[in-house]
């Protein structure tokens, strides 16, 4: 990049970096709306109060594309694939039948509710797999616009609250386990932030094996992102013109190496844990670049039914979790 072109980006970055500062603050202060949500709210409500000017386009749309990757994989650095693996290997049946069952679901619903079908994917993405951290994986691979990418993480930040509040409720209800609830919070609840607060309020065991399966889901990013850029392309392209290296989405392989590099104990846990905070702040100021690009007049048009999309997939994961969990009876 020469630095014309460079200097072309630079107002768009300080403006969306200027305000993904208060809204990582806020959410540190209300973790359970997590810094993504305000990110994207204070991005809405500045557009909205002040648009900003023409030549903060090209950096608001690089941030919202580039520093999102780059975020995915410094995500990796809080990733001990022997501590996953070693815990979270009990929980990859479950996975395989939630992420299936959402898939489904996303698919199905979406297509009988008109939706989009890169709303429908990220929406399913993220009840699948991780909830923002996959959206903003997925998102890129996929080629997804930003109201697209903000009807899904709303629809996911929604049932994150909700989750928390009903899912403790249920385990004590049907006298899950600790290991039952664990497992049930882990697989079928979106967010970490989310899993963490619903797995220990209903005791620490809960918790802690919750975050650890929950770790497990998020190595799904993986192949899942893959996938769907390969189908994506093909789509999108005749198959004498599909190009395997041009679709491949190379940041997962960032989020891979950077997960093996903290495995490895070459850089130090500090230094890991610094780098994979700075990737929470990166996609804090991604979301915040979307929140800035939307068009609410769009957004309103699809009213509820990105809602409906993700109460049924949220529903059908849930669900098949816990049907799961009693058939190998590890209630």
């Amino acid at each position: 990049m020469k630095d014309g072109e460079r200097s072309l980006f630079i107002p768009g970055i300080a403006i969306t970096f200027l305000i993904a500062v208060p809204a990582w603050y806020l959410g540190t202060k209300i973790p359970l709306i997590g810094g993504p949500v305000f990110g994207m709210l204070l991005g809405i409500i500045t557009a909205i109060c002040k648009p900003p000017p023409p030549c903060c386009r090209a950096g608001i749309r690089f941030t919202s594309k580039y520093f999102l990757q780059l975020s995915v994989i410094l995500l990796g650095f809080e990733m001990n694939l022997f501590h996953v693996l070693a815990i979270g290997s009990q929980s990859l049946a479950i996975m395989f039948f939630t992420i299936s069952a959402a898939f489904c679901v996303a698919w199905m619903i979406g297509r009988g509710l008109n939706l989009s079908g890169n709303t429908a994917i990220l929406i399913g993405v993220g009840t699948a797999i991780c909830g923002g951290s996959a959206i903003a994986a997925t998102a890129p691979a996929i080629a997804a616009k930003e109201r697209e990418v903000a009807y899904s993480l709303s629809t996911i930040f929604l049932f994150n609250i909700a989750a928390v509040f009903i899912f403790p409720v249920l385990g004590h209800y049907l006298k899950m386990s600790d290991l039952g609830f664990g497992l049930w919070a882990g697989t079928a609840i979106n967010d970490t932030s989310s899993v963490v607060a619903a797995s220990y309020s209903y005791s620490e065991a809960a918790g802690n094996f919750a975050t650890i399966v929950k770790l497990t889901r998020t190595l799904m990013i993986i192949p899942i992102t893959i996938i769907l850029a390969i189908i994506t392309a093909k789509k999108t392209a005749a198959d004498s013109e599909f190009n395997l290296a041009k679709t491949f989405p190379w940041f997962i392989v960032g989020f891979l190496a950077a997960s093996l590099v903290s495995t490895s104990g070459v850089f130090s846990e500090e230094l890991c844990a610094a780098l994979a905070h700075a990737g929470k702040f990166l996609i804090i100021a991604a979301m915040t670049a979307v929140g800035l690009s939307i068009d609410l007049r769009q957004m309103a048009s699809n009213g509820v039914r990105p809602i409906l999309l993700g109460l049924m997939c949220w529903a059908s994961v849930a669900v098949v979790s816990l049907g799961v969990q009693y058939y190998l009876e590890l209630w």
